[in-house]
């Protein structure tokens, strides 16, 4: 049995399938523009996700022929409007890394509106998030608010808009995991939330139906998937935390990508953070929700790139890590990378990064390294906000995500962290979370805990923490507040 795993990303859309076993065997990956109208704005063609995500399945399946399920993860928040009519977009998506409704969100604050939705979300009031993105589509396209609360227009996030698109426009649908992204879901109803839609101005005519995680949704219309059922969504982190097979509380991925997601599985009930994190749905199975805690690192692996792109210390990103492991420390130079702001748990879209320490000593090799410090120190950050949040004691943490592969940064993880860190042996985790999501409605496992059994590592990291190590995190934390302290004095 083959599942396809459909992974939409903020840069590429992918394809990949697998079988039972966590095998792949067939992919396709099609990249596509991005688009920066204005200063802080990121826009996607919505046409333009579709038709590169519908080429990697064609793609992928050349050899095996049609799939037994689809399954879908996509990049979270990002937001797509469509007449329902004719399914065409009425503007560019607004991705979530666009920042145009910052304004709204701080005005939401002064009024005092963030108790009420970090208590019903869990999550805080930031463009980063889709509703404010959906009330600013509404507000600028002409006639558009009126159009959606007569039900002709659709909202949907990525994964809305591909079921939309694969069943040619029979089923207006988003999962659990993805709602909860969006500002408007109550995560302890599992509903829609009057009060939210009211005060962000989305009119529930607009809205998909929210389903399970697991299940079958409807069957594929398109040009080869014909009858295929798509049986399974899921928001990209908390597909990979799925794939991760943390199906366990006190169980946490980390994915290093362009940032570091970090998610801990918190159980059966929301546990509302103290720390400056976020409380998500995990996943839904039937009416039975799952929860986990998430803290946002912004730039994690996009750090190396720095390196390479804007400082031109290496010529190649695979380079950081020999680089790194010239020198024994840092020689005291530390690097906050707060380039876009600092994320979870400090919030502050104001700050900006910092290089200190810096002597006639200085090489290239210490600032390398400081990098890759600044990426394990700022996880280890979010990881010690979860325990305390949570009160579970961490047994491991499973990573995932390109940056990975770096030894050297899993080893300073495992060292900062003082807990093992382990690289699984199929490190397509999104992907193959949402294979597993759809496998699950359709038989190829009989319940989580048999797809949790196929899960293996390709290698442990055991802490070796330090005197040095933790000199260099006080260091980095002492960095970290002299930031944030520029950034609130303006």
């Amino acid at each position: 049995m083959h599942i396809l795993a459909l992974d939409q990303g903020t840069t590429s859309s992918r394809s990949i399938l697998f079988d039972a076993a966590g095998t792949i065997h067939g992919t396709g990956q099609r990249e596509f523009e991005q688009l920066f109208p204005q200063s802080a704005w990121v826009e996607h063609d919505p046409a333009a996700i579709w038709q590169s995500q519908l080429a990697t399945i064609h793609e992928a399946c050349v050899k095996t022929g049609k799939p037994a399920a689809i399954g879908i993860t996509n990049q979270r928040e990002t937001v797509v409007l469509w007449e329902r009519a004719s399914g065409q977009p009425v503007a560019n998506a607004i991705v979530w890394q666009d920042r145009r409704t910052a304004d709204v969100c701080a005005q939401l604050k002064a009024d005092g509106a963030e108790a009420m939705v970090r208590e019903r979300t869990g999550l805080i009031l930031d463009p980063y998030f889709s509703a404010t993105k959906i009330a600013w589509l509404l507000d600028h396209i002409p006639g558009a608010r009126a159009r959606a609360e007569r039900g002709e227009l659709a909202f949907g996030t990525v994964d809305s808009w591909l079921v939309w698109n694969l069943t040619k426009g029979a089923r207006h649908v988003t999962d659990a995991s993805n709602a909860s992204r969006t500002l408007l879901l109550n995560i302890h109803t599992g509903d829609w939330d009057d009060d939210l839609l009211e005060l962000l101005r989305v009119p529930r005519a607009v809205l998909p139906e929210v389903v399970p995680s697991s299940g079958v949704i409807a069957e594929a219309t398109v040009k080869g998937l014909e009858g295929v059922p798509i049986a399974g969504i899921a928001g990209d982190q908390q597909a990979a935390l799925f794939g991760q097979a943390c199906l366990s509380p006190g169980m946490a991925k980390n994915t290093y990508g362009t940032g570091c997601f970090l998610l801990m599985n918190t159980g059966t009930k929301p546990v509302a953070s103290e720390n400056g994190l976020l409380t998500t749905i995990a996943w839904q199975f039937g009416d039975q929700r799952y929860y986990a805690l998430e803290g946002s690192v912004f730039i994690g692996g996009a750090v190396v790139q720095w390196l390479r792109d804007g400082l031109g210390i290496i010529s190649d990103a695979a380079e950081v890590e020999q680089l790194a492991s010239e020198v024994a420390d840092t020689g005291g130079v530390v690097l906050v990378p707060a380039f876009t702001g600092l994320g979870a748990p400090h919030w502050n879209p104001d700050a900006r990064g910092s290089l200190s320490g810096i002597t006639r000593g200085t090489t290239r090799a210490h600032i390398a390294r400081a990098a890759l410090e600044a990426i394990a120190f700022q996880s280890a950050e979010l990881l010690e906000c979860m325990r305390a949040d949570a009160g579970l004691a961490l047994r491991e943490l499973r990573v995932d995500g390109g940056a990975c592969a770096n030894n050297l940064l899993m080893q300073i993880q495992a060292d900062v962290l003082d807990a093992e860190v382990v690289r699984p042996t199929v490190i397509e985790t999104t992907a193959l979370g949402a294979a597993a999501l759809a496998g699950l409605a359709v038989g190829a496992w009989d319940a989580p805990e048999a797809f949790a059994q196929g899960w293996s590592e390709d290698r442990r990291f055991s802490p070796e923490p330090s005197e040095a190590t933790r000199a260099a995190r006080t260091r980095w934390d002492a960095a970290v507040a002299k930031v944030a302290d520029v950034a609130d004095r303006g």
